[in-house]
């Protein structure tokens, strides 16, 4: 049995979507992530405006993954790198909602992340040590994820 705990709810604001085409390794695309905001019991801030991207790759079988690095700034100022790895897919029906901005329940689509966390400051350094997963949802504006810790 697998034991989690709500780590924080993330938000990201992702106004631009490069779209590179048709590589040797699928269709690829590098979003900008210019923003948001993330929120749990243990800690909250938002995403740094530094550089953050998501590098996308739409696989031959119809799965979207993703390689995302962000910077979060908490609300006490210390800064956490996240980085994460995850991959998108449903019916082609569903997912060319999603794709369009459309609003659509995200229990019609498997959309699954495996955040990863480095940081210097001292009263955060316990996630230097822990896995999570989260569950997403894509809306207009960008991804929002449920991010749990593993225990």
């Amino acid at each position: 049995m697998i034991n989690s705990r709500h780590l924080f709810d993330i938000q990201l604001t992702v106004p631009h979507i490069m779209d590179l085409g048709q590589t040797p390794h699928g269709g690829r695309k590098i979003a900008t992530v210019t923003g948001g905001a993330f929120q749990g019991e243990r800690l909250r801030g938002t995403v740094h405006p530094s550089v953050a991207g998501d590098w996308l790759l739409m696989r031959g079988d119809g799965v979207l993954t993703l390689d995302v690095r962000l910077n979060l700034e908490t609300g006490d100022g210390a800064l956490i790198h996240m980085r994460y790895q995850g991959m998108r897919h449903g019916p082609a029906d569903i997912m060319a909602k999603v794709n369009a901005g459309e609003p659509v329940d995200p229990s019609s689509y498997y959309f699954r992340v495996t955040p990863t966390f480095e940081t210097a400051a001292p009263q955060y350094a316990w996630l230097n040590q822990l896995l999570a997963v989260g569950i997403g949802e894509r809306t207009a504006q960008g991804p929002v994820y449920k991010v749990f810790e593993i225990l």
